[in-house]
């Protein structure tokens, strides 16, 4: 009896409210218009016509509206992006030529020449890294000499501002850049010490074989 009672008060809400789900004891639901309750029959309406089944086989109504959305579909995770590679010592290179207005092949020939392109690269003097920054130049560029990027764009700046001190007379900022501004100003030009003239040779040989 408590439960012809409980659908007979649902049959009363439905009528109030419209549409409603017949939800069976199998756990399926039903959305009907209406329902009537016949002893232990009920009857469900759907448009013009209805269908007519046990009691026992309905476990609720429920209002139409009652029963919350399913939520809708998180969206799916956006692929994660595949990690750039680290950039090579050429990448390095022509990146702070391109900053500093200096030839590529310029300073791919001092970094060749300098670390032979090698990042850990350590003189026994203590110069530090591709363009072997000595650690008081590194700080007065204002540069980590022991950051790859950092590194290189403070030779970049470096050879560049040797240029400019030198009115872009190469040799001579090659050997500054070498052996240090203070030998070049002692022999006004490339100093006589056999490292240095090897040095500033071979730069100077490749960059003119390819000036780009």
């Amino acid at each position: 009896m408590r439960f012809l009672r409980l659908l007979t008060v649902l049959t009363i809400a439905s009528a109030a409210f419209g549409g409603e789900f017949a939800v069976l004891t199998n756990g399926s639901r039903l959305l009907i218009d209406r329902h009537e309750v016949d002893g232990a029959r009920i009857r469900l309406y759907t448009g013009s016509g209805h269908i007519e089944m046990d009691a026992v086989g309905i476990q609720a109504f429920e209002i139409e509206g009652d029963t919350a959305p399913a939520p809708p579909p998180l969206p799916a995770a956006a692929p994660a992006e595949p990690a750039k590679p680290a950039p090579t010592p050429t990448d390095l290179a022509d990146a702070a030529a391109i900053k500093y207005g200096l030839p590529r092949n310029l300073l791919r020939s001092v970094m060749s020449a300098e670390s032979a392109g090698k990042t850990s690269a350590v003189s026994p003097k203590g110069a530090i890294g591709l363009m072997q920054l000595m650690p008081g130049t590194a700080k007065d560029l204002g540069v980590d000499a022991q950051d790859p990027e950092q590194n290189v764009d403070g030779g970049a700046r470096y050879l560049r501002d040797l240029l400019l001190k030198y009115d872009g007379r190469l040799r001579q900022a090659l050997a500054a850049y070498n052996a240090g501004p203070g030998a070049v100003q002692k022999y006004n030009d490339v100093p006589p010490y056999r490292e240095t003239i090897n040095y500033v040779n071979r730069i100077d040989n490749a960059f003119r074989k390819s000036p780009e």
